[in-house]
């Protein structure tokens, strides 16, 4: 198989694991733990993890996704789910270059505009998390009224 997206789907690597499904691509997902989430990364018997020597030669950075595509290495979601849907075609990607400027515009949008308040909403729904704070998801549902009103009128 020539793609592989090393991450976990509790991470940003759903981007393009959404992306690979969506576009009915053939891939091996390597899962790769936030070490954040260990209790001892360094451990012998630790998984695969964004601190292990082995992970850490496929992305000095420690993050996920990345991904190795025939021997192409790409790391950041929002890279890799560009990448993927301008090589593989189809709906998901850009006609022309007017497209593609969108498309990246709109992706950025996403991460610089409503990413933390829908992580927050996520987080804090009460049937969601169990430590929720209600109060802090109905701010970040009202925070998420204006930029999804501009994404209406776009």
């Amino acid at each position: 198989m020539a793609l592989k997206i090393y991450g976990v789907s509790r991470s940003r690597a759903t981007r393009p694991l959404w992306l690979a499904r969506e576009l009915g691509l053939e891939y091996e997902q390597v899962p790769v733990i936030q070490s954040y989430r260990l209790p001892d990364p360094a451990a012998p018997d630790a998984p695969l993890n964004t601190a292990s020597p082995a992970f850490l030669a496929i992305n000095p950075n420690g993050q996920v996704p990345s991904i190795d595509d025939g021997g192409f290495v790409l790391h950041e979601s929002l890279a890799i789910t560009l990448y993927l849907a301008r090589k593989h075609g189809g709906p998901l990607a850009p006609r022309d270059a007017r497209e593609e400027a969108l498309m990246t515009m709109w992706s950025l949008w996403a991460a610089t505009n409503v990413e933390d308040n829908a992580l927050q909403v996520m987080m804090h729904l009460p049937a969601a998390a169990p430590k929720h704070d209600a109060a802090r998801a109905q701010a970040a549902v009202a925070a998420l009224r204006r930029p999804f009103a501009a994404l209406e009128r776009g």
